[in-house]
């Protein structure tokens, strides 16, 4: 038996998730991606023609904002966390349904699992919840997008069936 339990994450959760999201890209740069910057969660410069990412100063406003707007958005998206046995939350899953497409569309936008909860199938746990959330919704054509250099997520979400379809680029 698993020694966590996957739910909805709630308002009153909102908070621990942002301190673990916040805690998780200071320590972990790599794990910004072109999205994060486009919320103004992350910014970064230009060194050598490649992207130095860091979160930026008013990260934890723009983040609380958006994890605020999916929790209470339960027809748009889906915000899942794995707790485990003592009450802490072992990571969290965020999911959108996207229609600016020809279709509506899911979005994986965010898998966090804290380092010391990892290799457990707390991740796969989260993302089943996510995948199955899509599913309810008919939602079948599924995206996500990583930081560039995020190689560790690259590969688990490939072993998890997803496959490159492009890269971003950004005006230096």
């Amino acid at each position: 038996m698993a020694e966590y339990v996957i739910t909805e994450a709630l308002v009153e959760d909102e908070v621990m998730l942002c301190d673990m999201f916040l805690e998780h890209i200071t320590a972990n740069t790599e794990y910004i991606s072109h999205g994060e910057i486009q919320m103004g969660v992350g910014e970064g410069d230009f060194v050598d023609g490649k992207l130095v990412a860091r979160p930026s100063s008013n990260a934890r406003h723009f983040w609380m904002k958006y994890i605020h707007g999916n929790i209470t958005s339960p027809e748009d998206a889906g915000v899942f966390k794995a707790v485990g046995p003592d009450g802490d939350i072992m990571g969290f899953c965020v999911v959108e349904i996207q229609e600016d497409g020809a279709e509506p569309y899911g979005m994986l936008c965010d898998l966090l699992v804290k380092g010391d909860c990892r290799s457990k199938g707390v991740g796969s746990a989260l993302l089943k919840a996510g995948m199955e959330w899509f599913a309810q919704k008919d939602i079948s054509d599924i995206y996500l997008e990583s930081g560039l250099n995020n190689h560790s997520a690259h590969e688990y979400f490939i072993r998890k069936g997803f496959v490159k379809v492009s890269e971003i680029y950004k005006l230096a």
